[in-house]
């Protein structure tokens, strides 16, 4: 059967996206194939795209999405013909409206849940769940500093943050993303275009600093980031929108105040079936239960892959972005 797909065949800006109709065989053994309706939109994606992270070319793009599976391959147990399912991570190849995927890591969206929310929410909250959790398991009464607080990782963290009972401090940048931020469960919210991050934390916590800063902009706030941090605190870098953060000498943890550094990723996290599906039913609790609002603020049709990335890469986006086939 026919299948719509963006690839594109060389790293690059967002012009390198094709949609394409492509020729796609039945699920092969442990596979499933799923009619998607909702597919996410991660800043991964421009890392892959762009080359950041190499991809063997030509290649698909994209790594969540939603949707319902249509037929099983031979060996599978896990979902069955009708089950509403969604995925995050894998193979990238999530910009499709049919694909066949790895039984194995699909779960089964609630009824309570709507495909565009799985299909937003997914990747970003696992991706929440981990840091938040298990990374470095924040503590009701905590303070925790959490940059690119309006994007859409960022937006979840915040309402995840306070369920848990933390102190959430945002950093954004521009009055309109700070006020996003602070409605969406932070205490407080730095716009580091005009204020100094460093200062600011130093104050709201009287000059103690926060035992925990979750860093995804990189190279352009790794100093104030450390600044931050208390005696003993813990610098979680997992991602780099700004570029990669120098290198780390050990030197410069220990006369910091002994601090933690520590590079993780989601992969790593949801390795194994049991944690993919206790990652992926927490966030999914936390949305049927109110504690979590997903925001998608921009809908793009598949074909309009090139737009999506272009807002995305150039800060316009607000909250969760999906396309959908």
């Amino acid at each position: 059967m026919d299948a719509r797909v963006i690839t594109f065949a060389a790293p690059g800006d967002p012009s390198v996206l094709r949609l394409e109709t492509i020729e796609l065989g039945p699920p092969a053994a442990g596979e499933a194939l799923v009619r998607q309706s909702a597919i996410g939109l991660n800043y991964l994606d421009v890392y892959h795209r762009s080359g950041h992270y190499t991809l063997p070319m030509p290649s698909g793009l994209g790594s969540e999405a939603a949707g319902v599976v249509e037929a099983v391959g031979p060996g599978v147990t896990e979902v069955q013909v009708g089950d509403r399912v969604a995925y995050a991570g894998g193979a990238p190849g999530a910009y499709a409206d049919l694909r066949n995927l790895p039984a194995g890591r699909l779960v089964k969206v609630p009824d309570a849940i709507s495909d565009e929310q799985a299909a937003a929410v997914l990747l970003k909250g696992m991706t929440v769940e981990y840091l938040l959790n298990r990374c470095f398991a924040v503590q009701a009464g905590q303070w925790v500093l959490f940059h690119a607080a309006a994007g859409g990782v960022g937006l979840i963290a915040g309402q995840w943050g306070k369920a848990l009972g933390a102190r959430m401090i945002g950093v954004a940048r521009g009055t309109v993303r700070c006020q996003q931020a602070l409605a969406q469960g932070y205490e407080v919210v730095i716009d580091r275009a005009s204020e100094d991050v460093g200062e600011r934390v130093k104050a709201l916590t009287g000059g103690a600093g926060v035992p925990v800063v979750y860093d995804s902009v990189g190279q352009a706030t790794f100093e104030p980031s450390i600044d931050c941090l208390a005696p003993r605190g813990t610098f979680v870098s997992f991602g780099a929108t700004t570029g990669e953060v120098p290198p780390v000498p050990a030197s410069l943890l220990q006369h910091r105040g002994s601090l933690y550094f520590t590079r993780p990723t989601l992969v790593t996290y949801t390795a194994k079936r049991a944690e993919l599906d206790a990652s992926a039913a927490a966030v999914f609790a936390m949305v049927a239960d109110g504690k979590i609002t997903v925001e998608i603020n921009q809908r793009y049709a598949l074909a309009e892959a090139e737009q999506a990335h272009r807002d995305l890469e150039g800060g316009r986006n607000i909250g969760s972005s999906i396309l959908l086939p």
